[in-house]
């Protein structure tokens, strides 16, 4: 096998929002990749909702019970650092990804680690772990099979729950073939299957060998001190079970009260991601190995990542907290399943990244992700933990514009109809003879194949051209009609 790169840590992108977008829509092969996420994952989940007769419920409880969580974190982070303790593991408070960062390079040096196995974890990616250990002379192995993809490539994940939904297969097998040279070149490598394989077959020897394994965790339990992840293919386990030391990295928002209130969110966590009742593998970890235990780790450490989360908990934006990584909002958004999650220029994509990124990484750099939405509201629809995303979305773009950071030509359009606004009289006269002139430019067709200031839509189709009356114009008329029949019931 190639060995694999010290890629930098991902640095943000988001600002060249628009010129992401324009590159991901000419990628003919990402195209053809996310042209299956309607059928798939979407229709997976409806599915799941309508076998379970509770589940509107069940949102509104995983919603209170979330809010709960968060108004009283420092309790339950207590809590669970006492816990921890108790069942012999060790927890490290980290502000910053850096101090994350180095907390986690201190346990592999302290346990001489050379090889270190890890789960998918966004948090990780977050930080830029993989970067800051392999800089070090340490060899990181991801054992989730599209993270292990990704790995071979050099690329970031493209989705929360489904991080190589944005290649084909035949880009994997021409991974595979360029990476794993030391296997037979006459291997076949057609189907699914045969892709697993060989990535099991490479992999094994890397769970066996490894002396840290690494993992996230989708929540932490503070009654117990658990840790809980969710999987499909059992490499977390593996990740967790074999080498001497299990370090878990994790947000501070992720701690839950009780085993109970966990179950809840998983219930939850599965149907709204890929439509399943559980996930394959739902593995809880209590501290290191003890005396009866057929095996385990002899050290458990986690890292509690801070990372800006204290300052959106006491902001406006605590809601977007709620979230538990399902994914649901992207798979139903127009706007990703147009452009994927790369184009959204870090590790959190879609419509949770637009409320969350500029948290995170500010307004200037991510302040423009809330743009990327038409607001049809799917994501709030989906979202498990009822997470107003639009309502998020909408005050970043207030926010961009009170700091000055909105395109200049989108300022002044913005003041010009503001200002016009303020004369309805002027505004509905405009707005009729705007109405007629682009009816009548249009011609027969009733259609532009071009228009100022909206190339961005007529370059990928045509634009309708206004029909018949205006909105003012209805509503006046309905007003008017109203009024007339009050009128007339009114007469003796």
């Amino acid at each position: 096998m190639a060995s694999l790169g010290q890629p930098a840590p991902m640095q943000p992108t988001s600002h060249q929002f628009k010129k992401n977008a324009r590159t991901a829509l000419s990628d003919h092969q990402l195209q053809e990749a996310l042209s299956g996420l309607p059928t798939g994952l979407v229709a997976q989940r409806a599915a799941a909702r309508d076998r379970l007769p509770e589940f509107e419920a069940l949102r509104d409880y995983g919603r209170d019970l979330r809010n709960h969580c968060l108004d009283h974190l420092d309790l339950y982070l207590e809590r669970y650092e006492a816990r921890v303790i108790a069942a012999g593991g060790h927890v490290h408070w980290a502000e910053t990804a850096e101090d994350a960062c180095a907390a986690i390079l201190r346990i592999c040096k302290a346990a001489d680690a050379k090889s270190i196995t890890k789960g998918k974890s966004m948090v990780s990616e977050e930080i830029g772990l993989n970067a800051h250990l392999q800089t070090a002379g340490l060899e990181v192995i991801e054992t989730d099979l599209g993270e292990y993809i990704l790995q071979l490539r050099d690329e970031t994940p493209s989705h929360i729950i489904a991080p190589a939904i944005h290649l084909i297969q035949g880009q994997v097998e021409g991974d595979f073939r360029r990476q794993h040279q030391h296997l037979p070149k006459n291997r076949r490598l057609d189907e699914p299957a045969e892709l697993v394989d060989e990535a099991r077959q490479i992999l094994r020897e890397k769970f066996l060998s490894a002396d840290v394994g690494i993992t996230g965790a989708n929540f932490l339990i503070a009654e117990t001190g658990s840790s809980i992840i969710v999987t499909n293919e059992g490499n977390g386990d593996l990740t967790q079970s074999l080498p001497k030391v299990h370090v878990v990295i994790a947000a501070i928002d992720k701690v839950v009260p009780t085993l109970n209130d966990a179950s809840a969110l998983l219930r939850l966590l599965a149907r709204s991601a890929t439509g399943q009742e559980f996930t394959s593998y739902t593995t809880f970890s209590t501290g290191p190995r003890r005396a009866d235990d057929p095996d385990g780790p002899e050290a458990y450490h986690v890292i509690l990542l801070d990372n800006g989360r204290s300052e959106l908990l006491g902001s406006e934006f605590r809601e977007v907290l709620r979230c538990i990584r399902c994914g649901a909002y992207m798979n139903h958004c127009p706007v990703y399943n147009a452009v994927g999650g790369h184009a959204y220029g870090w590790v959190y994509p879609g419509p949770i990244g637009a409320a969350l990124n500029p948290g995170l990484i500010g307004v200037k750099e991510a302040g423009t992700l809330a743009n990327a939405s038409t607001f049809c509201g799917r994501c709030e629809a989906v979202c498990p933990m009822r997470i107003p995303l639009p309502k998020l979305m909408r005050r970043w773009r207030e926010i961009e514009f009170e700091e000055g950071e909105t395109p200049v030509l989108t300022r002044w359009a913005l003041r010009g109809w503001a200002t016009l606004a303020q004369w309805p009289s002027a505004y509905h006269r405009l707005s009729r003879f705007m109405v007629g002139a682009m009816r009548f430019s249009a011609g027969k067709h009733g259609a532009f194949t071009w228009l100022p200031f909206a190339g961005g839509w007529t370059a990928g189709r045509d634009l309708p051209a206004p029909q018949g009356r205006t909105f003012q114009q209805i509503w006046a008329e309905r007003q008017k009609a109203a009024a007339s029949q009050g009128n007339s019931s009114e007469a003796p």
